[in-house]
């Protein structure tokens, strides 16, 4: 009964980061059981990159090993109700995960490989005119500040 007050008086922000911190702590031992309970039987899923490196999606349904790529996040961050990853090993390989929460489950996953993503906000602001929309979080992998990779917009 005790837990259950606990879990009421964390923010839903830090229980979403904890549950996406928790997936990839199983992913990287092969819990599969944990992972399948912290996804919904319905994820949405979306991917920007080269095909043949759809790697998360390729360990979540099972078609390769979580062994075959290790994602180890550099950054765990919150945006509203979705929670982003980033990731990079060298000069070669940079990702970044967008996961979707509702109620303590992960509903939508987007997947960014060797893409610079820029996630902006384009609720309207009120009357101000000539008000731009707000960046809320970028790319920011320091050992490839110098590649030239593609940049998407992802607009909340």
């Amino acid at each position: 009964m005790a837990s259950n007050n606990v879990e009421a008086q964390v923010p839903e922000e830090m229980q979403n980061k904890a549950i996406v911190d928790t997936l990839y702590k199983a992913l990287a031992h092969g819990g599969t059981s944990t992972v399948v309970k912290l996804l919904a039987s319905d994820l949405e899923w979306w991917f920007h990159g080269p095909p043949r490196c759809q790697h998360m999606m390729s360990v979540l349904t099972g078609e390769s090993s979580h062994t075959e790529f290790r994602f180890e996040p550099r950054s765990i961050e919150v945006v509203g109700d979705c929670v982003i990853a980033e990731g990079w090993e060298g000069a070669q390989v940079y990702w970044v995960h967008v996961w979707t929460l509702k109620d303590g489950l992960i509903t939508q996953f987007r997947e960014y490989f060797n893409t610079w993503l820029t996630v902006r906000d384009v609720k309207p602001q009120g009357w101000e005119i000539g008000h731009d929309s707000h960046t809320l979080w970028q790319s920011h992998p320091r050992d490839l500040a110098r590649r030239s990779l593609p940049g998407l917009v992802l607009a909340i």
